[in-house]
């Protein structure tokens, strides 16, 4: 098979699958890139056994075959060559790849398509259509909350609730919990119940930022794989299995303590206090007071360092109140707003705080508090 192309597209779709490159792997060829012809189109594809990433490029084609070729040594050259058309011959013997471009010319050893790894099949059965812009806000604000470690398998995914009314997301980490819920009208008959990945959300936020229509999730009738597909690239994935935490219950259902600040003003505040936080177990303090008409303070200290105090206006409705959250996880929650004002709610200093977005009213993340000296 002899194929034609752009380098420029051809280096994007590479780039594309490269996440799904495995970097360890027990099977060599995963370390590949599968290389075919599919309805005119190259298509391109990378797995490491739990996730697979493919992408199709435009392409003159003639003949028909597939090969799988080193994925970093291909990308690494493909980047290498000028702005002009990259000339391929798929070979057999030996299994391989010969490029050219310009004066430019190479022959790359690979391995037969036949040794790389099935795809997993995911029908339509179970499908949903969500807009790209909704759903890529809506990882953003969630996924980062799911857990890094392994020691609880369910909390390094992102459970998806999916029903007529729309979705909702939620990922948790043992010390906070970030939910979405999203509605919009579905052609879901049943609802449905899976958990995500949280590493294949975060590959797949990196190819939503090229897709400007709807994505198409798909979840296998035996529970155990999805399929996320947009315009020009597909996402197949492996289910986490278990059981996601109820994390209704972590959300306080009352508070006693309502500040409405301005996410400006709080961020600042809170990089300030960050810095002193870095040499204090990361621990910064707030105090919310309706008195001298409303005001939040924010405060960090560093034993034989310094302290830092920073006060800003703050809308309270109910109690004073105070409570200490680690520096990190209060700092990358108020990342994720982007709305002009917050809203943060507590009850006791060992009580979670809720914070809300105003012009997102579907968005709920709860953090954890810190136990101190006050």
């Amino acid at each position: 098979m002899q194929v034609t192309c752009l380098k420029d597209n051809l280096s994007k779709g590479l780039s594309s699958i490269s996440r799904a490159v495995a970097t360890r792997a027990t099977l060599p060829v995963t370390q590949n890139v599968l290389l075919e012809s599919d309805n005119g189109q190259l298509k391109l594809t990378a797995t490491n056994t739990e996730i697979s990433i493919s992408t199709w490029i435009g392409a003159q084609i003639e003949g028909e075959a597939k090969v799988t070729i080193p994925a970093r040594m291909l990308n690494d050259f493909i980047n290498s060559l000028p702005e002009e058309n990259v000339h391929m011959d798929f070979l057999s013997e030996p299994v391989g790849l010969k490029i050219k471009c310009g004066q430019f010319n190479a022959n790359i050893n690979g391995i037969s398509a036949e040794e790389f790894p099935p795809i997993p099949t995911v029908d339509d059965s179970k499908s949903v259509s969500i807009p790209c812009d909704v759903l890529k806000s809506a990882l953003e604000r969630v996924v980062f909350a799911a857990a890094t470690d392994d020691s609880r398998p369910v909390l390094t995914g992102v459970n998806f609730e999916l029903d007529k009314s729309g979705f909702t997301i939620a990922a948790a980490d043992g010390f906070r919990l970030a939910v979405e819920k999203v509605n919009f009208e579905t052609e879901i008959i049943e609802p449905v119940k899976v958990i995500i990945p949280a590493k294949t959300l975060v590959e797949l936020q990196r190819l939503l930022v090229d897709s400007s229509s709807n994505v198409k999730l798909a979840l296998n009738t035996n529970g155990r794989s999805a399929r996320f597909k947009l315009d020009n690239s597909e996402v197949v994935t492996s289910l986490v299995q278990g059981t996601f935490p109820d994390y209704d219950k972590l959300i306080p259902d009352e508070f006693s303590t309502k500040a409405e600040v301005g996410l400006t003003e709080m961020i600042q505040a809170t990089r300030a206090a960050s810095i002193f936080a870095r040499d204090g177990s990361g621990i910064i303090r707030l105090l919310i007071s309706p008195q001298n008409n409303g005001h939040l303070k924010i405060i960090s200290r560093a034993e034989e360092v310094g302290s830092n105090e920073n006060n800003i206006q703050a809308d309270v409705h109910g109690d004073e109140s105070k409570v200490a959250f680690n520096s990190r996880f209060l700092l990358d929650v108020l990342g994720v707003f982007d709305s002009k004002d917050i809203i943060i709610e507590t009850n006791t200093p060992s009580s979670p705080g809720v914070f809300k977005s105003l012009d997102n009213p579907g968005y709920t993340h709860v953090i954890m508090p810190m136990f101190v000296q006050w």
